[in-house]
């Protein structure tokens, strides 16, 4: 079994000896009940990981760890990003759970002129708070060395800026005659671009939009998913078709 990740500040990975406190100590010590002699991972979130043995816990609130190696772990290829339509109730932090399990680099809220929910105001701040909480949550458990971004919200233009300057640029849309498993990719891609549209489906406007920056149309296949699952059923075909998985 691989070990736990815990996150600390990068700064705090270069020393052999590292003190893993404050939440996450208390995590590890008191949820976890890591113990003396087991094998932590500790990191920045940014690629670099420290594996480490537990010498000491203390008191409950905190771990003394002595490093045994250090890995900088490169960025995968070819970055993907989604964004994201805003779902209703708490469908958002579920996509952004399954994303980040399955390895997305950035999550793009959108908000998509057919959204029922709009982030406004201390609404809007305390919504993307979660998100990027429910992402790095996601990434600890899912082993990550490397957190996906999750940026701030996008409306129609700034959608439309982001896949223009993507090498693939994939609009998930049930009326698409091509399947995104059989979806030609270019030779030597870094950014794919992927994106998933509200429970109201994506507006003519937008689909004009991104069909003037280059943008091209994928089905995923017969049935039609969830905003919400979307992102994970297509990121998981990407993996693969990417050599990323």
């Amino acid at each position: 079994m691989t070990p736990p990740v815990f996150l600390v500040d990068t700064a705090a990975l270069a020393a052999d000896r590292i003190r893993l406190d404050g939440p996450e100590g208390r995590h590890a010590a008191a949820v976890r009940r890591v113990r003396e002699g087991e094998t932590v991972d500790l990191s920045d979130g940014l690629g670099l990981r420290a594996r480490c043995e537990v010498v000491e816990v203390v008191d409950k609130e905190a771990l003394l760890c002595r490093v045994l190696e250090r890995l900088d772990e490169p960025r995968p290829r070819p970055r993907l990003t989604v964004l994201q339509a805003l779902p209703k109730r708490d469908r958002g932090e579920l996509a952004v759970e399954t994303m980040t399990e399955v390895g997305v680099d950035t999550i793009v809220p959108w908000a998509a002129e057919r959204c029922v929910t709009r982030w406004k105001g201390d609404r809007g701040a305390k919504a993307l708070a979660k998100w990027r909480a429910v992402a790095r949550e996601a990434g600890k458990q899912a082993r990550r060395a490397r957190l996906p971004e999750v940026t701030e919200p996008v409306d129609r233009k700034g959608a439309a800026a982001l896949l223009a300057e993507a090498d693939l640029a994939v609009v998930l849309h049930e009326d698409a005659t091509e399947r995104l498993s059989r979806l030609p990719l270019p030779d030597s891609v870094t950014e794919v671009v992927l994106v998933v549209g509200p429970e109201g489906g994506v507006s003519e406007a937008e689909l004009d939009a991104f069909d003037e920056v280059g943008a091209v149309r994928a089905l995923l296949g017969d049935s039609v998913l969830r905003t919400s699952t979307a992102g994970v059923a297509a990121l998981s075909l990407l993996q693969a078709r990417t050599g990323r998985w």
